[in-house]
């Protein structure tokens, strides 16, 4: 085992391995046998119906459970080769931060404005004065949040509360960000707010894992997809080769809305995939209808 973790440490940020939870109180595992591993850099992303463990895999991946809520754990969630139970808090802030679906649950309300809020975590970790604001203006205007700087974070669009609690984690200086579905209570304005933000990491080189439903957007903006079913992996892949499954279509799990326009007319890409993207699905679909004509 310690040469797999050497191995471990030098080419992965995150490796799952045999990774199973129950709840407390639950006879069955909410999360089952799950493995696999993500690059320093890399974005990935979540998929599965509700109630396939695809938060419950959020929370293990910080620790939170069995930490917080109890239950049993077994196998292993590494970061830089070193188990997240293993980690002291204050160093795992500092390796991972987590961004809720409903912001309200992660803004503290203890603070009146947005840059106290997010200077909130830095002082309960006893970072430095000096360290603590550069911080806090940094990430304030990184997620365009400047300007709101002095106003109540409830006072904020939806959009802009989403982005304050990525800011507040980000202010952490995480090397890794776990989103779980932060655009379910958005509209679309709001939702292209955070992917903006998003995107932007992602050519920072923070490592990212996404949970979304919103398939045209989760495909954009990562390099494979981790699709879940009763707590358990059903396919690792790109997202093409992912929403090519078949079991994509037993399941009802849902994908973009290009990707099924061309599965309804049987048009696929050379190497026999459905395409996620719409440039992709323009040129398919141009391809099919050539060859119709062609051969009517």
């Amino acid at each position: 085992m310690d040469n797999v973790v050497r191995e471990i440490r030098k080419n992965e940020k995150i490796v799952v391995q045999n990774l199973s939870y129950r709840y407390p109180l639950s006879n069955n595992k909410a999360i089952e046998d799950i493995n696999f591993s993500v690059c320093a850099g890399e974005s990935v992303g979540i998929i599965g119906r509700n109630g396939s463990g695809k938060s419950t895999l959020c929370l293990a991946l910080t620790g939170l459970v069995p930490l917080f809520f109890g239950g049993k754990r077994s196998g292993r969630v590494l970061v830089d080769g070193t188990d997240v139970l293993e980690i002291p808090k204050e160093k795992l802030v500092r390796k991972i931060g987590l961004v809720l679906q409903n912001p309200f649950s992660q803004i503290s309300g203890a603070k009146m404005t947005v840059f106290d809020e997010v200077a909130f975590g830095l002082e309960n970790l006893g970072v430095e004065r000096e360290e603590m604001l550069e911080r806090v203006e940094k990430v304030l205007r990184r997620l365009d949040l400047w300007s709101k700087r002095d106003q109540n974070p409830f006072e904020l669009s939806g959009g802009q509360l989403q982005r304050l609690a990525i800011a507040s984690v980000l202010a952490l200086e995480p090397e890794i960000l776990v989103l779980d579905e932060p655009t379910s209570q958005l509209d679309p304005q709001g939702t292209t707010e955070v992917f903006e933000v998003l995107s932007e990491l992602k050519r920072t080189g923070i490592t990212i894992i996404l949970v979304e439903h919103k398939f045209e957007k989760l495909v954009e903006h990562v390099d494979k997809v981790i699709f879940l079913h009763e707590g358990k992996v059903i396919g690792i892949g790109t997202p093409e080769e992912i929403f090519s499954m078949r079991e994509i279509d037993e399941y009802s799990v849902g994908e973009p809305i290009y990707t099924s326009v061309c599965k309804k007319l049987n048009a696929r890409k050379p190497n026999g995939k459905y395409p996620v993207h719409f440039e992709e699905a323009i040129e398919v679909l141009k391809g099919a209808l050539k060859s119709h004509d062609t051969n009517g």
